[in-house]
């Protein structure tokens, strides 16, 4: 199992790299992939990540997650027919997507939410079409192979629903105190 994780110009730094740090900590394999051609992407904070691939017609097991991080370079994904093809075909053979902040809407576009319940950044809920949008205060919604996110502020804890969904809760709970992020138990 791996989460691949789709970069492009202009994507939300605390959204990728946030939950992929989480990832790696529970000793989760993830690879970003760029889409754009280059290795090198520009986040839309002006940071430049190094992606450990190309995109190309790479082959995905079911038990693959792909992540599209948001911000306001999430319009390229449309623009990457190879990377649409791969959504729909991955949803359905009923792997596991998961998308945050203004990503949800290029699933919304697909007709991947249908009877889902899902989240996005306020202002994109009319692209979730389909859907039973869900806002405030809920900030990661997991229904059935999809998981959606908020946006940058749920970044850690789109990480530890993944997690727990990819390993457990109880690695998920081990993780969030290791990084301050849940209290320790008494």
């Amino acid at each position: 199992m791996k989460v691949y994780t789709f970069l492009t110009d202009g994507f939300e730094t605390v959204e990728a790299l946030a939950v992929i740090d989480i990832l790696r900590r529970a000793g989760i394999e993830v690879e970003t992939v760029s889409i754009t051609g280059n290795e090198q992407v520009c986040s839309a904070q002006n940071i430049t990540v190094k992606a450990d691939t190309l995109f190309k017609a790479q082959p995905v097991c079911k038990e693959d997650v792909l992540f599209l991080p948001g911000g306001p370079g999430h319009k390229q994904y449309n623009e990457c027919k190879p990377l649409l093809k791969l959504l729909e075909k991955h949803h359905a053979e009923g792997g596991r997507i998961a998308a945050i902040c203004a990503a949800p809407s290029i699933l919304g576009h697909l007709g991947i939410l249908n009877g889902k319940k899902a989240t996005a950044f306020p202002g994109f809920e009319k692209d979730l079409t389909g859907a039973e949008v869900l806002t405030a205060p809920v900030k990661v919604v997991t229904d059935g192979n999809i998981t959606t996110a908020r946006g940058m502020g749920a970044s850690i804890e789109l990480g530890l629903e993944l997690v727990r969904l990819l390993i457990s809760e109880e690695k998920a709970q081990e993780i969030g105190r290791s990084v301050q992020y849940l209290e320790k138990q008494a």
